[in-house]
């Protein structure tokens, strides 16, 4: 196939990773005995696997310490002061690191103790749990737990959506979950009529790129088999995301429902959630659930008595940012580094060994059951204006109640802000990003713009990954960019040279004005110039829009 010739030479299946995760989770580090024995019980080259390693920053090759604190220094938590005075607070047993961000924006400032995530100002009882070895208390954000999309809200019980109206779902029949996916099953409903529902709708893609659903299900359901893989990527890694993470906690039967939908109309036996390792306790509602599917006989190799095969497994990624793009993740999963490919052919003809592969994220998935149970029209009716359905959206920062809430597409930025109880304090607002951290910052002046794929595209920024992240008068905007920069240069995969260097050169310059005071035309002329490159020339889009919250800044600032 064109396109594709960089593929020959790899190392055939199957992944390392697991097995790599397998020996940290037994020992804590990957000891080079048990490299050399992994080599030699798999036939493998040592280089291969120490190629892995060195790639993914989840795997040691120390013996680590008794404790290991690691603090995020990203966006939402320095907005929040990240974590001052735990670098020396503790002593020789405790290794303290900054690291990207874990995911858990809504508790900033945030911190990891043994990968158990807490909030900054629980670290000394979390500290002193783990050196007694005894697992670190849980912090459950608050947050609603039932959201609008769901098809089975009052059959699982009492509660209301996260507001009253407009979000009481519309009263479908009082149907146990699974409901959708029993009846494509059993012949009730069939994978055109689903197919047609999802184009119908106008779903488009929830984890940034926004292409059409039905249209992407359609293109893979129309390649030739027989083998043909789903996955679920479950990676959001960006800085101010983290609403996929409470849908896994919340809603893990229409994530998985939506999954197994898509591997009905597509032709795939084989799906996978591939799921971020700093999401253990997620991770852990993700197996639970579908050992119960497995139970109901709603999963394996026989299933309902059909004759059909349906297989979820989960994959746990050995960590890094750019593993959310899909072909970086496809090839973290084939056992190499995670370096994206280039495009065409897509995975939904070239995928995952090479075989036709369906991805979605977590909240496309778990949109799907809804659509196919209530109907096309309930999920365009959602909308406000001119915009379709509801929207998930990660609201951190300074704001009075950071989480995770559901709003009709299309709501504006003013209104979401109300919504999370408006600025933290009374503040006044300085800015806000409306689609996480690779989305451009938008003024107080814009916060009418509708929240939506096009609305925010005319506006300057995008949708991207459904995180509003709010500023506060007072903070210095071009650092705000900055500490964004800083995230994109680190978490770099290095694979092509404009993102590489131009990402460590732009972080360069601009914390030494930063140390000056300020930047000058001559370095604001360079940002652009390095922008534009970046932009134009970068493989994948962590390259391409690095630096674009800089220059939105810089537009702003200018006279």
């Amino acid at each position: 196939m064109p396109g594709v010739e960089a593929r020959a030479g790899r190392f055939p299946g199957p992944s390392l990773i697991p097995e790599l995760n397998a020996i940290q989770s037994r020992l804590g580090w990957l000891p080079r005995e048990e490299l050399v024995a992994l080599a030699r019980r798999l036939r493998r080259p040592l280089y291969e696997i120490e190629g892995l390693v060195s790639f993914y920053p989840h795997f040691r090759t120390e013996v680590p310490p008794k404790v290991a604190l690691h603090a995020c220094r990203d966006l939402s938590c320095w907005l929040a002061g990240c974590a001052p005075g735990l670098a020396d607070r503790y002593g020789p047993d405790v290794e303290f690191r900054e690291v990207s961000c874990l995911g858990r924006c809504d508790m900033a400032p945030a911190v990891a103790v043994n990968d158990h995530p807490a909030r900054a100002a629980d670290a000394d009882t979390a500290v002193e749990a783990a050196r007694e070895g005894r697992p670190p208390p849980t912090h459950k954000p608050t947050s609603p737990t039932r959201y609008p999309n769901d098809p089975y809200l009052h059959s699982a019980g009492s509660g209301a959506p996260n507001s009253p109206a407009p979000n009481s779902p519309a009263e479908p029949a009082q149907r146990g979950r699974y409901a959708v996916l029993r009846e494509l099953v059993g012949g009730g409903l069939s994978v055109p009529e689903v197919i047609a529902t999802l184009k119908e709708s106008g779903l488009r893609g929830m984890g940034g790129a926004g292409f059409p659903t039905g249209k992407k299900w359609e293109l893979v359901a129309a390649q030739p088999g027989p083998a043909k893989y789903a996955i679920c990527n479950a990676d959001e890694s960006e800085p101010g995301t983290f609403k996929d993470r409470q849908i896994l906690a919340d809603q893990p039967h229409l994530v998985l429902e939506g999954l197994l939908i898509g591997m009905l109309c597509v032709g795939a036996e084989q799906g996978w959630v591939f799921i971020r390792h700093e999401y253990g306790p997620e991770e852990q509602v993700l197996r639970a659930e579908i050992n119960a599917l497995r139970a109901e006989g709603l999963m394996g190799t026989d299933v309902l008595g059909s004759g059909r095969t349906l297989q979820v497994d989960i994959f746990t990624s050995p960590g890094g940012y750019i593993l959310g793009e899909e072909s970086a993740l496809i090839e973290c999963m084939e056992g190499h580094r995670g370096e994206p490919r280039n495009k065409p052919p897509f995975p939904g003809v070239y995928g995952l060994h090479g075989r036709p592969t369906l991805m979605n994220s977590v909240e496309t998935f778990a949109d799907v059951p809804g659509i196919v149970a209530r109907g096309a029209q309930w999920w365009i009716d959602a909308g406000l204006g001119e915009s379709v359905g509801w929207k998930f959206f990660a609201v951190s920062g300074h704001i009075a109640n950071p989480g995770v809430y559901c709003v009709p597409m299309g709501t504006t930025a003013r209104a979401l802000l109300e919504t999370a109880g408006g600025m933290a304090g009374g503040a006044r607002l300085a800015a806000v990003q409306p689609g996480g951290a690779s989305s451009n910052f938008l003024t107080p002046d814009q916060l009418d713009v509708p929240l939506d794929f096009n609305t925010l595209a005319a506006a300057g920024s995008m949708l991207g990954s459904g995180a509003l992240v709010v500023i506060a008068e007072g903070t210095d905007l071009l650092a705000a960019a900055t500490n964004v920069l800083r995230f994109f240069r680190d978490e770099s995969c290095g694979k092509c040279v404009p993102c590489r260097v131009g990402s460590t050169k732009a972080h360069t310059l601009l914390t030494s004005a930063l140390t000056r005071g300020g930047l000058d035309d001559a370095g604001a002329a360079q940002l652009v110039e390095l922008e534009y490159a970046m932009r134009k020339t970068s493989i994948c889009g962590l390259g391409q829009v690095a630096l674009g919250p800089v220059i939105s800044v810089l537009g702003q600032q200018a006279p």
